[in-house]
């Protein structure tokens, strides 16, 4: 009993130094690939029966494997992609973690057993990740050995999958509100050479601004041009004479 607990013990210690090392990433630098494989690589140390490791992510509905321990595990998310069925994309779909042995499954999912079998795949267990609306995925654990994985094994990866779900999150934070960003840099870019290409025209003709903007709104009608374009242009041009 007293060596069962210290291996737990153990066991825990190494999710917990891996549980500080993955946050920390989060903390100094969004790196959502290096991120990815790290947990991979960690959960395959420390889930017990573990040999290799993917992630699922899906998006629009369509699933990809972004981070992987082996090739092999690529081909078989690949495979139950091409089916449209399996433990992936079942945690994905349900949100609810899914945990076989393989051999246990033949009826449910026949394809996908016969592609474990080929590689020498016996137990599997996915945890799902529930991002938003827009995304969902899993992580996938691949066991050599017919254990079927364990219900310590379910808790520990359901711990790294809420690191990933953080870090999906925040990257998705991140790149909406850089595109945001860039959206209203571009706005005042066009702002700003419409307003030149109006200042020339009022100072040119005498008119007023209302007048100029007209001015640019006909040439842009005719031309069947953005507006942005057409006064970027005339201002070049001006500038070129000049």
């Amino acid at each position: 009993m007293t060596g069962g607990h210290e291996q737990l013990t153990a066991r825990l210690d190494e999710v917990t130094v891996a549980m500080e090392s993955l946050t920390a990433m989060l903390d100094t630098e969004l790196d959502l690939g290096q991120m990815l494989q790290a947990v991979c690589d960690h959960a395959v140390q420390v889930v017990p029966g573990a040999d290799m490791a993917s992630i699922t992510l899906v998006r629009e509905g369509v699933p990809e494997t972004v981070a992987s321990t082996d090739q092999r595990a690529v081909n078989f998310d690949r495979e139950q992609y091409r089916i449209g069925d399996g433990p992936c994309l079942r945690a994905a779909e349900t949100g609810q973690p899914v945990r076989v042995g393989v051999g246990a499954v033949g009826d449910i999912w026949p394809q996908f057993v016969s592609s474990a079998e080929q590689l020498g795949v016996a137990s599997f267990l996915a945890a799902p990740l529930t991002v938003d609306e827009d995304m969902s995925g899993a992580v996938n654990l691949f066991g050599f050995g017919e254990h079927g994985f364990s219900e310590l094994g379910t808790k520990i990866l359901e711990l790294y999958t809420a690191t990933v779900v953080i870090g999906l999150r925040s990257a998705r934070r991140y790149f909406a509100a850089r595109e945001l960003v860039d959206q209203l840099n571009r706005a005042l870019e066009t702002r700003a050479v419409i307003d030149q290409a109006k200042g020339i025209l009022m100072a040119a003709h005498r008119i007023t601004a209302e007048e100029a903007f007209q001015r640019l709104v006909k040439r842009s009608q005719d031309g069947n041009r953005k507006l942005h374009e057409v006064a970027a242009e005339f201002v070049a041009a001006v500038a070129t004479t000049a």
